[in-house]
């Protein structure tokens, strides 16, 4: 039987799956506006302002993301797991990074669980503060540590388009 840790996270059969979160009310209104200070160019350089088309709507949809670089390739974490953004980024295959008047298109190229690890201990490691609470394992922690709960988070390579 499921039940929910502290940090949102499914326990079953003793192993720890992260459960999608989905942000508050106040967590949605700062992503809103750090969303448009990160469109202009403002925030820390690692902030993108990511834009996808809906796969149902055919809006367009922004989210800020942290892009993570990685062995000399652009990466992008989903640490809330399959939202919205990874759901309709996995449709159309391709988004749109801004930051202030720049901007990049790109396809995506999913990264397969056992390629993951390396990238999530790097991605928590390196934004621990944000990101941390979405994690049962603990930053620092070795790259193994990670192989239980891969599958639950989302990964991509970003190629240019």
């Amino acid at each position: 039987m499921d039940r929910k840790t502290p940090y949102n996270i499914a326990v079953t059969d003793n192993v720890q799956l992260p459960v999608l979160q989905k942000p508050s009310a106040v967590a949605g209104l700062f992503n809103r506006v750090f969303g448009f200070l990160v469109g202009l160019g403002i925030g820390p350089g690692y902030m993108q302002l990511l834009q996808v088309r809906g796969r149902k709507t055919g809006r367009v949809y922004s989210s800020p993301v942290n892009l993570l670089q990685f062995r000399g390739k652009s990466y992008l974490v989903a640490p809330r797991g399959r939202t919205q953004w990874v759901r309709n980024a996995e449709v159309t295959g391709k988004i749109l990074l801004k930051r202030g008047s720049a901007e990049r298109k790109y396809q995506l190229q999913p990264v397969s669980d056992a390629d993951k690890l390396e990238i999530l201990k790097l991605y928590l490691d390196s934004y621990k503060s944000a990101v941390q609470r979405f994690f049962p394992v603990r930053a620092g922690s070795p790259a193994e540590s990670f192989r239980p709960i891969a599958s639950s988070y989302p990964v991509f390579e970003l190629v240019p388009a």
